[in-house]
C-alpha cells in the first residue's frame, strides 16, 4: 500500500500538452515593460539599453535592505510575479503533486552519525516537518543529550532563514553558528556558552566563516564590506570584546577567507580568486601574533596549505602542474624556496581537496567528474598510496569533520540515484564501514533507476561527459521529455549528488541529464581553461552538442528538452537558447547571470574585479568587450520563435541582481516570438538556501513549469 501511495503521488502529475500551455498563456496579457533607452558609449562602441531602468540606482542599499527598493520597480516586479502565477495557474496541481512526491521522499531524518571529538559527541536532528535542524551533544561514551540550538525555533517569524558553519570551540566551552535572515548572505555569528547557556551576540556583517584559537578564547571571523566582498579578518574575545583587525585584503579582485587546519594548530588566511591565491598563517596557540605570509601572490599561481606533523603540505599548480601537485615545507620556514615535491602532477587527475591526520594524509582526486580518495601514511616522497574508489557511474564523495588524532575519516557518498551514506574510511587499510544511511522507502530504492555516463562529441573533437538518469524500463525511442542542466564556469565541477526533485521528475517518465561542459573542471583544470575569456562560447556549443547527442541516442527529441541553468548556468542556457531556440521545449534560468555585458561593465559591482580573469574586462579590453557582446544573453535575443521561458529571482540576491533576469525576460518579450516569457520573483531571500523545504518548493515550481511547457506525451 505504501508503494502504491508513493508512486501514485509521483505519477499523478501528468501530462498537459505544450499546446495547452500556449493557449493558456495567450489568454493573459503580460505586464507592459516601459522602454527607456539609455545610450552607453564604451571603448568607442555604442549600445542602447532599453530596460536599464530596472536596475535601481541604489542597488547596493537594496541588497542590504529590500525596503529601500524604488516603489515603481517593486510594483513592476509584483506585476511580473502575478502574471507568472496567472499563466501557471493550470500547472498548480502539477506543482502541488510534485511537491507532495518530493516530501514523501524526505523520510523522518536525513542526518548522519555524531561527530565524536574527545569527551563529546555532536549531532544534528530534523524534527518531523522541520526545515531547520536541532544541534545537540551527549557524552562520547553515552548519556543524555543536551540541546545546543534549535534552528527551527530561531527561524520562526522570518520569511527567510539560513544557518551555516555550526561548530564547537576546541575546549568544548562554546558552540557557534552563522545565520542569515534576509537571504543577502550577510551573516550574524551567534555563540552559546555551554556552561551557562547564555547566548552571546557575535559579529554582524560577517561572511559566515569563522575559526577559534586553539584554547577557544579567541574567535577569528571574516567581515564583508559594503559591496558584500569578504575583505577583512578580525579577531575578538570569543565571549565578547572589541574586534581587532588581523588582515585586510585591499585588492577588490580577491576574496578573503579564514579556516583552521585539521590539526587545530594553525589558522589559514587565504586571499584568492579563480586563478590566483595567497596564504597567511596565524599560530592558533599564539592567536595575538601577526599573520605570516607564506608565498606572495603571482598571477596564475594557485596554492593552499594543510598542516601535517612537523610540516606543511602545499597543494600547488606551480611549474605547469595544471591539475596540481603536492609539495612539503618545514613548519618553521614554509616559504616557496623550501617547497619540495612530494606527489607529482598527474594530468587529468585533479587534486581537489586534502586533509591531514596524525597518522595519515588524505587527498581527493577527480577524474571525469568523479572523486577518488587516496591515503598516504608515509611522508617520504616514494611512500605507498592506498586508493579508495567507488563504483557508480557518477557520484559525489565529500570529506566530513573528523578528529585529527582519529584512525578514520568520515565521508559522505551519494549518487543521483543513491541517497547519502556516511562512511568511516580506515586510514590504515582504506576499508569502508557504513555509519548511517539516509532513510528511503523500499519502493523508491536505487534499483528503480538507470544511471549512466555518456559522452558527446563536440565540433572540435572533444568528448563531453554527460550524466544520465532515468527510470528502469523506460523505452528510449525519443518520446521522453528530458531536463538538461549544466554549469560550466569558474572551474567548478557539476556535483552529481542525490536529488529528491530530480527523482520525482524522473518518476514521471522524464530523463534527467547533466552536460559537463568545458568551463568546469570535470576533466581537469584544462577543462576550465579551454572555455575561459575569449573561448567562452565553447561552453555553449558543448551544451548544444550534448543535447544533440541525447536526441541521437533516443533519449529525447528536438523540442522535448527543458534546459535548466542556475546562476552562471543561466548564462549557459540563455546563450544556448539564443544560438538554437528551436532545440528546446522550455528554458529555465534560476537566478540567471544573463545581463553579462552590463554587469561586467560596472566596476562597482563586487564580483566584477573578482571575475575579470574568467570573463575578461570589457571596460579596458576592446577584444573582451566585443567577445562578451557577441554572446551575452540579454543583448543577443534573436528575432526567432522561442519556447516558454521561466526566470526566477529574489530581491536580496547579491550575486546575480534581480534586474538581470527581469531585463532578460523583457528583452525576450520585445524581440522574440513564442513564449510565454515568465519572471518569478521572491520578495525575500537571496541567491539560494532558505532550508530544505524552501528548496523543494522552488524545484516543484521550476519542474512543474517544465512539465506544463513540454508535456509528457508527444
Amino acid at each position: 500500500m505504501r508503494r502504491r501511495t508513493l508512486l501514485g503521488l509521483i505519477g499523478a502529475a501528468l501530462s498537459p500538452l505544450p499546446a495547452l500551455a500556449a493557449r493558456a498563456a495567450a489568454a493573459i496579457r503580460p505586464p507592459a515593460t516601459p522602454r527607456r533607452p539609455v545610450r552607453i558609449e564604451q571603448l568607442g562602441r555604442v549600445r542602447i539599453d532599453d530596460f536599464a531602468w530596472l536596475k535601481p540606482a541604489n542597488w547596493k542599499d537594496v541588497w542590504r535592505d529590500a525596503r529601500a527598493l524604488d516603489p515603481e520597480i517593486r510594483a513592476y516586479l509584483g506585476r511580473e510575479d502575478a502574471y507568472c502565477r496567472q499563466v501557471l495557474a493550470p500547472a498548480a496541481p502539477i506543482k502541488a503533486r510534485l511537491l507532495a512526491a518530493m516530501k514523501a521522499r524526505l523520510g523522518p531524518d536525513a542526518e548522519g552519525p555524531p561527530l565524536v571529538d574527545g569527551p563529546w559527541a555532536y549531532l544534528t536532528r530534523f524534527d518531523a516537518g522541520a526545515r531547520q535542524p536541532r544541534w545537540l551533544r551527549r557524552p562520547a561514551g553515552g548519556g543524555p543529550e543536551t540541546l545546543l540550538v534549535d534552528l527551527q525555533a530561531r527561524a520562526r517569524g522570518h520569511a527567510y532563514f539560513n544557518a551555516e558553519n555550526a561548530a564547537h570551540s576546541p575546549d568544548h566551552g562554546l558552540f557557534a553558528w552563522a545565520e542569515d535572515v534576509t537571504g543577502a548572505e550577510k551573516y550574524a555569528i551567534v555563540l552559546k556558552d555551554l556552561a551557562s547557556g547564555e547566548l552571546i551576540e557575535g559579529p554582524r556583517e560577517a561572511y559566515g566563516d569563522f575559526a577559534f584559537s586553539a584554547d577557544g578564547t579567541w574567535l577569528f571571523w571574516t567581515w564583508r564590506d559594503a559591496a558584500s566582498r569578504p575583505a577583512r579578518v578580525y579577531r575578538r574575545r570569543a565571549r565578547g570584546g572589541p574586534d581587532i583587525l588581523v588582515h585586510e585584503e585591499k585588492d577588490p579582485g580577491f576574496l578573503l577567507h579564514v579556516a583552521p587546519s585539521n590539526s587545530g594548530r594553525w589558522l589559514f588566511l587565504k586571499s584568492w580568486n579563480d586563478v590566483t591565491s595567497e596564504v597567511r598563517l596565524v599560530d592558533a596557540r599564539a592567536p595575538e601574533t601577526a599573520p605570516v605570509l607564506v608565498e606572495p601572490r603571482t598571477p596564475g599561481h594557485l596554492y593552499s596549505l594543510e598542516h601535517w606533523g612537523e610540516r606543511f603540505v602545499v597543494l600547488t599548480n606551480a611549474d605547469g602542474a595544471v591539475d596540481f601537485k603536492l609539495m612539503t615545507a618545514p613548519q618553521a620556514s614554509p616559504g616557496r624556496e623550501q617547497w619540495r615535491e612530494w606527489r607529482a602532477h598527474q594530468p587529468g587527475r585533479t587534486i581537489i581537496d586534502m586533509r591531514a591526520f596524525a597518522g595519515a594524509f588524505l587527498r581527493v582526486e577527480r577524474v571525469e567528474g568523479n572523486p577518488t580518495l587516496v591515503i598516504t601514511r608515509d611522508p617520504a616522497p616514494g611512500g605507498a598510496d592506498t586508493p579508495v574508489a567507488f563504483d557508480e557511474a557518477a557520484y559525489v564523495v565529500a570529506l566530513q569533520p573528523s578528529p585529527y588524532d582519529g584512525g578514520a575519516v568520515t565521508v559522505t557518498y551519494e549518487s543521483p540515484r543513491r541517497p547519502r551514506t556516511w562512511l568511516s574510511v580506515d586510514l590504515a587499510s582504506g576499508a569502508r564501514t557504513a555509519l548511517a544511511r539516509t532513510p528511503l522507502p523500499a519502493a523508491l530504492g536505487p534499483e528503480r533507476y538507470v544511471l549512466k555516463r555518456l559522452h558527446a562529441r563536440a565540433a572540435d573533437g572533444a568528448e563531453i561527459p554527460v550524466t544520465v538518469l532515468h527510470r528502469q524500463g523506460l523505452t528510449l525511442d525519443g518520446r521522453a521529455p528530458l531536463m538538461l542542466t549544466g554549469y560550466g564556469a569558474y572551474g567548478y565541477s557539476y556535483e552529481t549528488a542525490y536529488s529528491i526533485p530530480n527523482l520525482a521528475l524522473v518518476d514521471q517518465g522524464w530523463v534527467w541529464a547533466v552536460a559537463h561542459v568545458r568551463g568546469g573542471s570535470e576533466k581537469g583544470r584544462d577543462w576550465f581553461e579551454q572555455a575561459r575569456r575569449l573561448n567562452k562560447k565553447v561552453s555553449f556549443t558543448d551544451f548544444i552538442a550534448c543535447a544533440e547527442a541525447l536526441i541521437a541516442g533516443g533519449y529525447t527529441a528536438k523540442g522535448r528538452i527543458a534546459a535548466h541553468g542556475y546562476s552562471a548556468g543561466g548564462l549557459l542556457v540563455g546563450a544556448s537558447a539564443n544560438l538554437r531556440p528551436d532545440l528546446w521545449g522550455a528554458v529555465i534560468g534560476q537566478a540567471p547571470f544573463v545581463d553579462m555585458l552590463n554587469t561586467m561593465s560596472d566596476a562597482t559591482h563586487p564580483l566584477v574585479p573578482l571575475t575579470r580573469p574568467v570573463w575578461g574586462d570589457p571596460l579596458s579590453d576592446p577584444a573582451a568587450y566585443d567577445y562578451i557582446a557577441s554572446y551575452s544573453p540579454y543583448e543577443n535575443v534573436a528575432a526567432a520563435t522561442y519556447p516558454p521561458v521561466l526566470a526566477t529571482t529574489a530581491i536580496a540576491d547579491d550575486r546575480v541582481g534581480f534586474w538581470e533576469p527581469a531585463k532578460w525576460i523583457a528583452a525576450l518579450r520585445a524581440r522574440a516570438k513564442g513564449g510565454p516569457m515568465l519572471l518569478s520573483v521572491e520578495m525575500s531571500g537571496g541567491h539560494g538556501g532558505g532550508g530544505r523545504l524552501a528548496e523543494l518548493a522552488l524545484a516543484a515550481k521550476m519542474y512543474g513549469f517544465a512539465i506544463w511547457a513540454v508535456g509528457r506525451e508527444l
